[in-house]
């Protein structure tokens, strides 16, 4: 693979250590700003909201820059909004700079694999993509586990500093490694033809199933480490290797989802909407259980990622044609959506009763909801394809 790949990997790796991270420190960032556990867990529901403005926002702007411009301006973004997170004198200072730092999310995945397919030959785009993605999955198995120890043992703000330093080493090796590009010269999607795709019904449950499915995700993520030290009874110490065991499942899950959904896409998308359910129903009870809470958390990663292929191959099947790229940066958005709203709910279940104990059995009921929303866009589906025969060949079963 071409060494400009791995430039991508690096972006991918800083951005996803920045979004994850924070959950593995919210005690920290609670007690030294002076705010309650649910008021940290807000910086994850700020950084998605940015992830779903920034999209749109940056898209609009800066549609004909050159893709490599806009890869290290995305970076430089990103490196900019994590050095005013390090900073940070306030809670609110700390929100605006999660908030500018997410804007450079979905643009770099989105321009990130477009980059990695014409690096490549045809045959090899899909493992293109994979190989920038792997940033993602590195963030999650090494970089939060160490971002979190080191937020735990030199203050939370050393892990921005850190991650400060992982975003200027981005810009050195996507300015180096990446071949330049000519400014795009032809006319963007139109605003119409984007309603078009968001007005199919079928794109809408789709990306209403996504949300909900990552609204339960993040509803338990989010307050994990509160869980395991208040709950459970592990020190702070133990959280680092333990979110490396989550980040192990995602990755078995990630494959798992993947490689079921080639195969038969409807039985893994609606059996892992159930096995997520029931992981998180299961937590409420294994959280009592040193033992039991590890098993599961692992199998709680394996269980959400297990969703993500599922979902995004569904959606790009619902929008057709020229729409699936639309469709797929919505879809994007639909995703980040879900993990703002699930921070608030945790935080809301914390606040307002039953507590913190009870946000995963909470967490478990929307997957299901996101089940049903499934199953009824798969209902309108095999409605529609009953009634077209009949609407093109009116009085044919006379």
């Amino acid at each position: 693979m071409p060494l400009a790949l791995y430039a991508l990997t690096a972006g991918a790796f800083g951005i996803g250590v920045t979004e994850f991270v924070i959950m593995g420190l919210l005690l920290d960032v609670s007690a030294d700003l002076g705010v309650s556990i649910s008021a940290a867990g807000m910086l994850i529901s700020g950084y998605a909201l940015g992830v779903v403005v920034g999209a749109p926002l940056l898209g609009a702007i800066t549609g004909r820059w050159s893709k490599k411009t806009l890869l290290i301006a995305l970076m430089v973004v990103f490196t900019a909004g994590n050095l005013a997170c390090a900073l940070a004198p306030d809670y609110w200072t700390l929100m605006a700079a999660r908030v500018l730092t997410a804007f450079a999310h979905a643009s770099f995945f989105g321009v990130g694999s477009v980059v990695a397919t014409g690096l490549v030959p045809a045959n090899k785009k899909a493992s293109a993509i994979a190989v920038m993605f792997t940033g993602l999955t590195v963030a999650n198995i090494l970089g939060v586990p160490f971002g979190t120890w080191l937020g735990q043992a030199y203050g939370w703000r050393s892990t921005f500093w850190a991650v400060t330093l992982v975003g200027v080493i981005a810009i050195a090796v996507i300015a180096l490694l990446v071949p330049r590009d000519k400014p795009s010269s032809g006319q963007e999607e139109s605003s119409g033809s984007a309603l078009a795709v968001l007005g199919r019904r079928a794109v809408q449950l789709g990306l209403l199933t996504t949300v909900l499915s990552w609204v339960g995700v993040f509803a338990g993520f989010t307050y994990i480490a509160p869980i395991l030290t208040e709950i459970t009874g592990f020190s702070e110490a133990a959280v680092s290797p333990i979110l490396m065991v989550f980040g192990g499942g995602l990755i078995v899950g990630n494959i798992l989802g993947g490689r079921l959904a080639d195969k038969r896409l409807v039985p893994t998308l609606l059996g892992s909407l159930v096995a997520l359910a029931l992981v998180l129903f299961a937590m409420t009870f294994a959280i009592h259980s040193q033992v039991l809470a590890v098993v599961t958390i692992g199998l709680f990663g394996a269980a959400a990622f297990a969703t993500v292929a599922p979902l995004q191959i569904w959606v790009l099947q619902k929008a057709e044609g020229a729409g699936q790229g639309l469709a797929s940066s919505f879809n994007i958005a639909a995703f980040n959506l879900g993990n703002a709203i699930g921070a608030w709910l945790g935080g809301f279940v914390i606040d307002h009763g039953p507590g913190l104990g009870a946000i995963t059995w909470v967490a478990g009921l929307v997957p299901l909801a996101a089940l049903a929303v499934a199953i009824l866009a798969l209902r309108r589906e095999k409605h529609s394809e009953q009634l077209a025969p009949a609407v093109a060949c009116p009085g044919a079963a006379e």
